[in-house]
Formats: C-alpha cells, sequence, structure tokens
C-alpha cells in the first residue's frame, strides 16, 4: 500500500495578477481554490494514474472538513485526525506578465504531544513490509524536527520504505534514519547541509554522503532543468522537458507520485524516472494545484531522456 501523509495541509487560493506590485493596489483577474499540503497533491497524482493510496494526517476546522469531503467526493481513501484549530490556506500568486509565482503561507494549527502520538500510531496501524511512505511538506506548531526521522525509524522496524521530501533539519534528521529515496531541490540540500552548492559536482558528491546513511536514492531537482539521480551504482541526468508553464505548484509532488508508484509496483529504474519526469512537466502545464492529466503525461513520458554520467 501506498500511504501518504500530510502533517500540515491546507487549502490553496491560487489568484492571478497581471503585471503584481508590491505596495500597489493589485486586481485580481482569477481566482482558482484547491485542497492541498504536499502528500495530497501526491495522493491526488497518484489517483490521476490511476493508482490508490491512503492519505493520512492533521485537519482541523472548517477547512478541514471541506478536506477530507473532497478527498471522500474525489474517492481517495483517507483517515485524518482531528486537532484544534483552522486548517491553513495558502496564497499562491501567479503574474502571467512577469512570468512569476509567489507563495503565502499560513503557519496553520499546532498540535499537541498526544496529537503527535497519535498520527504516528494511526500511521503505523496502516504499515506493514509492504508499505511505502511518503512523508513530505512542513508540520505544525508543536512538532519536533525529529518528527520525519521518528517515523522512518518506525517504519522500517516494520519492514516498510519511505520516500522523504522535506526541509531544513527535518530533511537531515529524516536522511539520518536511512529512507528508500530522499527528493531535495539543491536549496534545500544546501540548507540541510550548511553549505553554498555551485555545481553538478558539488551537488553529486553532496547527494553520495546521503548514501552513507543507508539512502538507496537521491532524487534531486532541478526545475525546468530535470533532475539528478545518485544512486550506489549509477548516476544519472534525467532532461527536463520543455512544456508552457502555468503553474509550478504541486510539480515535485507529482514527481514523487510517479516514482511511489513506479516503486511499488517494481518497475525499471529508466521506466520509474521517464514516468515521474512526464509526470512533473504535466503537472506545470495546469493552472493552480490541479494534477497533470494522464493523456499528457503518456505523451510526455516517450519525450524523456537520461544520460549516465
Amino acid at each position: 500500500m501506498i500511504v501518504t501523509v500530510t502533517l500540515n495541509p491546507a487549502i490553496d487560493k491560487t489568484i492571478e495578477i497581471d503585471d503584481f506590485k508590491i505596495g500597489n493596489v493589485n486586481r485580481i483577474s482569477s481566482t482558482r481554490i484547491d485542497v492541498g499540503g504536499k502528500g495530497i497533491n501526491v495522493s491526488k497524482v497518484i489517483k490521476e494514474l490511476q493508482y490508490k493510496s491512503l492519505a493520512l494526517g492533521f485537519v482541523g476546522g472548517s477547512s478541514g472538513n471541506q478536506i477530507k469531503d473532497y478527498l471522500n467526493d474525489s474517492n481517495i481513501n483517507n483517515d485524518f485526525l482531528s486537532v484544534n484549530g483552522e486548517t491553513r490556506t495558502n496564497i499562491k500568486i501567479f503574474d502571467k506578465v512577469n512570468n512569476t509565482h509567489t507563495d503565502i503561507n499560513e503557519n496553520g494549527p499546532s498540535v499537541t504531544v498526544d496529537d503527535i502520538a497519535n498520527i504516528k500510531g494511526k500511521i503505523m496501524e496502516h504499515c506493514d513490509e509492504k508499505s511505502l511512505v511518503i512523508l513530505s511538506g512542513s508540520v505544525p506548531i508543536g512538532a519536533s524536527s525529529s518528527i520525519y526521522g521518528d517515523i522512518i525509524k518506525d517504519i522500517k522496524s516494520k519492514g516498510g520504505r519511505v520516500i522523504l521530501d522535506a526541509d531544513g533539519d527535518m530533511l537531515m534528521q529524516g536522511i539520518k534514519a536511512g529512507p528508500y529515496i530522499v527528493k531535495p531541490n539543491v536549496c534545500e540540500l544546501e540548507k540541510a547541509f550548511g553549505i553554498s552548492i555551485d555545481s553538478e559536482e558539488k551537488v553529486i558528491e553532496t547527494a553520495k554522503k546521503i548514501l552513507k546513511y543507508g539512502v538507496k536514492f537521491v532524487v534531486i531537482s532541478q526545475g525546468s532543468e530535470g533532475s539528478l539521480v545518485i544512486s550506489s551504482d549509477k548516476i544519472a541526468k534525467v532532461v527536463g522537458l520543455k512544456v508552457e508553464v502555468k503553474s509550478t505548484v504541486g510539480a515535485g509532488d507529482s514527481m514523487v507520485a510517479a516514482m511511489a508508484v513506479g516503486t511499488q509496483n517494481n518497475y525499471g529504474f529508466e521506466e520509474t524516472m521517464k514516468l515521474a519526469c512526464a509526470t512533473s512537466a504535466a503537472n506545470v502545464m495546469t493552472e493552480g494545484t490541479q494534477t497533470g492529466r494522464l493523456i499528457d503525461i503518456e505523451k510526455l513520458k516517450k519525450q524523456v531522456t537520461i544520460k549516465y554520467l
């Protein structure tokens, strides 16, 4: 089973403003509201790829109910825990004139020690040796930076595998617990290791350090340039596809979803990474946090090239 964990989900409000200017009155040309949070985005993409997942995490208030209603209406299995407070709303500003994307994210509700113990128990309740768990995104106030690392250790104790997509100290603590796949971008690598990375060689050198913790694959997303994949026996460049960009929100989540589907279904390395690249590219062709369409993913997959370094 593929399990996605979203500890700090959100309602994503995407607004389009032509020629957005800070400090001025700006007029909105269009508005779109989507249910989001990185793990939930992953579950949405897995569904588009015609596979199933179970979405877990915290929700609160009327926004939390909106998230659960959406998942139920979309036939996405879910088992969220309710907490005090209101699930956050994130604002995404897209300026078509200047081709910029600006995110304004709320913190979300605080959680208690009991809340954290309950969600850990809920995750383990649904995990066994066949499970692949995606831990991604920010965590609510009250959760420590070690929470992903702790959950990874618990899942591994049952024989399950983890894909980790996190930032800062949470990423570093998670890496030390040895997940199966880690998917940082270059900026996240720099923050985790406290270094400056100014070349592809430095990216590869840093990724190799991650492998020492028992991680099997390090996938470094590089936006429109594609991604680098480093394992114990290969270094590969998945070349990015040139597509019309309508929104970059959820592109990394789409990549994670495709890698999860490929991993869980025992696809070969190239098949998995071609699917991941195509799914991410199809995502940026849509507005807001909509998933890419399966018909576009299938077409794009045939255009992906992989170079071994």
